[in-house]
């Protein structure tokens, strides 16, 4: 046996941080809610095959809700990056990570592979209102350095502090942080790091279950 110390992984240790969409759950539940209503009030009150399609309704459209509203999030942890997509789910080392960029969708390429992550979308509105209020932190700035202006009880004023970056963007720039970081000080014996994509067959499968039990339904009534 080797007297020599095993050499320890010296890569930074992060917090987990969870990236989701806020108005895809406000949406998700908002839709839930109304499947499940007009759904069991059809299976109560309806007759011949009504219940029995709203019934595969359900068991069709409860998972495929959830699949793009409730399900879809990037979870940052402290040496490993899990993207969770409608129907697949990726996850890899931080230095498996080839690269993180936001166009007009957010993408991740890992394992030679590229991958939409769902769970945040682009907002051209966000990124317009981000800019703008980037624009007039600018002006303010530049302003207040050459005549400092009394605000109302004496006080310098200072620039606005809105966000000046849409949501998807600053979670890409953390992200790649995070990636940058961790290649800095990972150990040269590190091994090369395994992308894993599995897919979510607990939502599939009630999904083709209820789809093909609508089909049989429409076909024979």
């Amino acid at each position: 046996m080797s007297d020599t110390p095993a050499r320890e992984n010296t890569a930074p240790t992060f917090q987990d941080k969870v990236y989701r969409s806020g108005g895809g759950i406000v949406g998700g539940v908002l839709l839930l809610a109304l499947l499940l209503w007009l759904c069991i009030d059809a299976m109560v009150r309806g007759a011949g095959t009504a219940p029995g399609l709203a019934a595969a309704v359900l068991v069709l459209g409860i998972p495929l809700i959830c699949a793009f509203t409730l399900w879809p999030q990037v979870r940052a942890g402290a040496d490993r990056l899990l993207v969770r997509n409608p129907f697949r789910t990726i996850e890899t080392r931080w230095d498996g990570v080839e690269s993180l960029s936001a166009a007009l969708s957010v993408e991740l390429r890992a394992g030679g592979h590229k991958f939409v992550i769902w769970a945040l979308p682009v907002s051209l509105r966000q990124r317009k209102r981000a800019s703008r209020r980037a624009m007039i932190d600018t002006g303010d700035r530049a302003t207040v350095s050459r005549t400092p202006r009394p605000s109302l009880f004496g006080a310098p004023a200072t620039a606005s502090t809105g966000p000046t970056a849409a949501y998807a963007d600053k979670a890409v720039d953390e992200l790649n942080e995070r990636v940058t970081a961790y290649r800095e000080e990972l150990a040269a014996d590190a091994g090369e790091p395994e992308v894993k994509v599995r897919w979510t067959w607990w939502i599939i499968a009630p999904m083709v279950a209820g789809a093909a039990t609508l089909i049989i339904l429409l076909a024979v009534g």
